[in-house]
């Protein structure tokens, strides 16, 4: 079921299930729709971890400022968490979920146990020039155009070769306003650089790049893992930006690696 928690004039959304002891977060990339829509999918694919941990799934905050940062976003989200008592977390940031987890363990450690960044980036990369194309197909309107972009960019020729067809509804009933949020989560990306802090970083850290990746490239996960001295795995090209969602082993790689 999803909660809502407002606190300090931030308003968000998040939902949880399992019943372990440790608190282990997902952090999502960005959506033309909110994660929440996809609380049962979710659920389902994080099944596995219920046992040992509580899950916690965060949206961005309802009431989004105009200039969003990822800065600001970590944030937020740090003060929801504070709020809910959480702590010695286990995050999964993927994609621009991974930037905000790259920030909440620079300058909200307290809270982080441990870290996986998947598909993500530690600076914003002029070549990643989908999300240009992103921006300009939302403000335009043009809803299917914009999902068209989007899934391609996302996912892999074999996922689209089965799933295309339905990935292509996956934003038929949304709104002005998801449209709304959805271009200020990407312009997000503009200017976001924690590089040069990535050494502040303390807790363990796993790496999960793709050479497939369309959206980031490959290389900014080499860069995060050498500037932290971290581990990376890299999946190969038969994966897309989404390998999370694709490769089945994906999933128990996060387990081990907070088992360690």
């Amino acid at each position: 079921m999803t909660e809502f928690v407002s606190i300090n004039g931030i308003e968000m959304e998040y939902f949880s299930f399992g019943t372990g002891k440790k608190s282990f977060v997902i952090l999502p990339g960005v959506s033309v729709k909110s994660v929440m829509q996809s609380e049962r999918a979710i659920s389902s694919a994080y099944r596995d971890f219920a046992d040992d941990y509580t899950v916690y799934v965060f949206d961005r905050r309802f009431n989004m400022p105009e200039d969003y940062t990822i800065r600001q976003m970590a944030d937020d989200t740090a003060a929801v968490m504070t709020e809910l008592g959480l702590s010695d977390l286990y995050l999964f940031g993927a994609s621009q979920g991974g930037m905000i987890a790259l920030c909440l363990a620079i300058y909200h450690p307290e809270l982080v146990s441990k870290v996986v960044l998947g598909s993500s980036t530690s600076r914003y990369n002029s070549s990643a020039s989908s999300t240009d194309k992103w921006i300009e197909l939302a403000q335009s309107g043009d809803l299917t155009a914009l999902t068209a972009s989007f899934i391609d960019s996302l996912y892999s020729e074999n996922t689209l070769g089965s799933y295309k067809e339905l990935l292509m509804h996956m934003n038929d009933d949304a709104t002005e306003r998801d449209i709304e949020r959805f271009i200020i989560q990407t312009k997000a990306i503009y200017g976001f650089n924690v590089y040069d802090q990535l050494d502040k970083i303390e807790c363990p850290v796993l790496v999960i790049g793709v050479e497939g990746d369309k959206v980031i490239p490959p290389s900014e996960s080499l860069a995060i893992a050498e500037k932290i001295g971290c581990e990376l795995y890299m999946y190969g090209k038969e994966y897309g930006h989404c390998v999370f969602d694709e490769a089945p082993d994906y999933k128990q790689r996060i387990i081990d690696f907070f088992n360690k």
